[in-house]
C-alpha cells in the first residue's frame, strides 16, 4: 500500500471518528486543508463521494458508512500491532480507553488499578465515567466495566461478578414508618422506583427468597431515578425504600446510612461484566488488562459480596 493511500485512510477514519476535519487534523499534526484534501483524493480514487460537508457539519454518505464500518477496526488493529513492534516486540504500551459505570468504577475498580499501573507503566489508563451504555467501536472504547452491555458479534463479555438487588431504606425512615416483614406489607411504603435507560420504564420489583418463592412487590411510589448511585442517596435521606444493585448499597450499608429491608428476599441483576471487541489481533495493553481486572476482582471477594449466598 502506498504512503499516499495510508494517509488518506488515515485522515477518513479519523474525521468519520472525530466528526470534523478540524478534530482530525488536530488528532493527527496536521492542517485541515491537508486532512480535507487527503480525503478528497481517497474520493477521487474510490469514484464515490464519503462525505457530506456543510460548513457546519461533516457526515458519513452511505458509501462512506460501508467503508468505514469495514475498515476502523481493521485498521486500528494494524496500527496498535506496528505501534507495540515499534515499542518492544508486544510489549503493553499505550492509551487504554475504559468505559466505567461510575459507582462500580470508583468505588471497585479504580482501587485495583495502582497495582496495574505499576505492573505496565507504559500503559496509561484513560477512563471515562457514565452510566450510558456505551458503544465500544462506534465510541472507540477499548474495554467497559459495568453490567447490561448488549453482546454482539463484535463484542465479548467475561463475568466478573453476579449481582442482586437489595430493599434498603434509612434507619429513621424505618423508624417512623416501621419495617416491613413480609413483601405483602410493601403497599404502604413510600417507594423510590428505577427508570430503566433502555426502556425508559419503571423498574418492578420482582424478589425472590431462599424457598424459591418468587413474587412481584407493590410500593407506594414517591420518587423515580434514572441512576442507581441517586436512589442510593435519596433512601440514605430517609425519603423511602430502594431496590439498590448490592456494588451501590454496600457502601451506604457498611456505614450505616441504609439497612436493609426484607434481607430474606431480593431480586437479580444482569452480571456485572468486562467488556471489550472480539478482535483477532488482541493489543498486548488490553489483553493485560483484562487479565489484570479478571485476576484482581477473585482475588478482591467482591464477586462474593455482590451475590452472597441464599439464607
Amino acid at each position: 500500500m502506498s504512503t499516499e493511500l495510508r494517509g488518506a485512510l488515515d485522515a477518513f477514519i479519523t474525521a468519520a471518528d472525530a466528526g470534523s476535519f478540524s478534530a482530525a487534523a488536530r488528532r493527527l499534526g496536521l492542517t485541515p486543508a491537508a486532512v480535507s484534501k487527503s480525503v478528497a483524493q481517497l474520493e477521487a480514487r474510490l469514484g464515490v463521494r464519503l462525505f457530506q460537508r456543510s460548513t457546519r457539519s461533516l457526515a458519513l454518505t452511505t458509501d462512506g458508512e460501508r467503508l468505514y464500518g469495514q475498515v476502523r477496526l481493521p485498521w486500528h488493529e494494524i496500527g496498535t500491532a506496528l505501534t507495540e513492534l515499534r515499542q518492544g516486540a508486544g510489549k503493553p504500551a499505550g492509551t487504554l480507553k475504559i468505559a466505567l459505570a461510575p459507582t462500580v468504577g470508583r468505588e471497585y475498580v479504580l482501587p485495583l488499578l495502582a497495582g496495574f499501573v505499576r505492573r505496565y507503566p507504559e500503559v496509561l489508563p484513560d477512563l471515562h465515567f457514565d452510566n450510558h451504555q456505551v458503544d465500544l467501536v462506534a465510541e472507540g472504547f477499548d474495554v467497559a466495566i459495568g453490567g447490561g452491555i448488549e453482546l454482539t458479534d463484535a463484542l465479548i463479555a467475561r463475568e466478573l461478578a453476579r449481582v442482586q438487588l437489595v430493599l434498603a431504606a434509612s434507619p429513621d425512615y424505618l423508624k417512623a414508618q416501621g419495617r416491613p416483614g413480609h413483601p405483602r406489607d410493601l403497599p404502604r411504603h413510600h417507594g423510590l422506583l428505577r427508570r430503566s435507560l433502555v426502556t425508559g420504564r419503571t423498574v418492578p420489583w420482582s424478589l425472590k427468597n431462599a424457598e424459591g418463592e418468587e413474587l412481584v412487590a407493590n410500593v407506594r411510589p414517591v420518587m423515580v431515578l434514572d441512576d442507581p448511585e441517586a436512589m442510593a442517596r435519596a433512601a440514605a435521606m430517609g425519603l423511602g425504600i430502594a431496590m439498590l444493585p448490592l456494588p451501590h448499597a454496600l457502601p451506604l450499608l457498611e456505614s450505616g446510612a441504609l439497612a436493609r429491608v426484607l434481607p430474606g428476599w431480593h431480586a437479580e441483576a444482569r452480571p456485572l461484566s468486562i467488556y471489550y471487541t472480539s478482535r483477532r489481533l488482541l493489543p498486548a495493553k488490553l489483553r493485560v488488562f483484562v487479565d489484570y481486572i479478571v485476576e484482581q476482582f477473585r482475588a478482591s471477594g467482591h464477586a462474593d459480596r455482590f451475590a452472597p449466598p441464599l439464607g
